[in-house]
């Protein structure tokens, strides 16, 4: 399928002329999206990954010093997650589904800004930072319950300065991670906990997955919001829309593993042009 780059103020006409007969569309939404909230993203616009790679999940459950290493990280990073708030993209998404453009969004991202904008039929991919969950007995619980249960055996840590990665996972010296001390599961009271999100080497649940599937089916156009499809978690779907041949639109700001089967590339700032496109829509 042949590409189409737009830049310039035409974008969110061209883009809603795109869509215009092609409901329902279904949403794919990644990091880039919620970088206008103060979560930054994985990747600039040069497609490089910005600081450290994300802990996986075998070094996650098979290490007690890796546990540890992470919820250090992920204590002093939380708040910067906790604090955001849905930005003017997040909102137009919002318009767009309640308009009956957007059958259903499917985020790649785990900060639950969709579902605080106001975005019903939301698919967490990843799942949700602020909820955890036990390791042994399954009991899931709110994050910020456990960020004052770490606080508490943990107090003046936040003193260090951090810089934060989109997971919320943040920077800091291995001396001062090896210090932090973790808590068990309140419910079994023995349990590891993990942060309610697929790590990097876990799979998504295969339920989740096939909503997803269910989703894309049965739309008549995916339009691919701030992600670049690095991980096959998401471009799998684009693989799909363009082997179902459903129309594929990237709004990035830098290239994607998905950008050969798009029919429509944009490249600028999302806040702005998806809010244009609510408008131009009447959404």
């Amino acid at each position: 399928m042949g590409m189409s780059t737009v830049a310039g103020p035409a974008e969110a006409e061209a883009l809603a002329r795109f869509l215009a007969g092609r409901r329902p569309v279904v949403v794919l939404s990644g990091a880039g999206l919620s970088t206008e909230s103060g979560i930054p993203d994985y990747r600039g616009v040069t497609g490089r990954r910005r600081r450290s790679a994300p802990m996986t999940f075998q070094e996650f459950t098979g290490d007690e010093a890796n546990r540890r290493r992470y919820w250090a990280r992920s204590h002093l990073g939380w708040q910067a997650i906790a604090q955001a708030r849905p930005n003017d993209g997040h909102r137009a998404v919002t318009r767009l589904v309640r308009s009956g453009l957007v059958s259903g969004v499917i985020t790649q991202n785990v900060d639950g800004l969709h579902t605080a904008a106001g975005a019903p039929e939301t698919i967490d991919l990843h799942g949700r930072l602020d909820r955890v969950v036990c390791l042994g007995c399954g009991e899931r619980s709110a994050r910020s319950r456990l960020d004052e249960r770490l606080a508490r055996v943990n107090p003046g840590f936040r003193a260090v300065a951090a810089a934060t990665n989109a997971d919320g996972d943040a920077e800091l010296p291995a001396d001062r991670a090896s210090e932090f001390r973790t808590v068990a599961c309140e419910a079994c009271g023995v349990g590891t906990l993990k942060p309610d999100v697929v790590f990097f080497g876990e799979n998504v649940p295969a339920e989740r997955v096939h909503r997803c599937y269910d989703l894309v089916d049965a739309s008549f156009a995916l339009l691919v919001l701030g992600s670049s499809l690095t991980v096959m978690s998401g471009l799998r779907f684009v693989r799909r829309a363009a082997r179902e041949g459903t129309p594929v639109a990237i709004v990035n700001q830098g290239p994607t593993r998905g950008d050969s089967f798009a029919a429509l590339r944009l490249d600028l700032p999302l806040g702005p042009a998806l809010t244009a496109l609510a408008d131009s829509l009447g959404a």
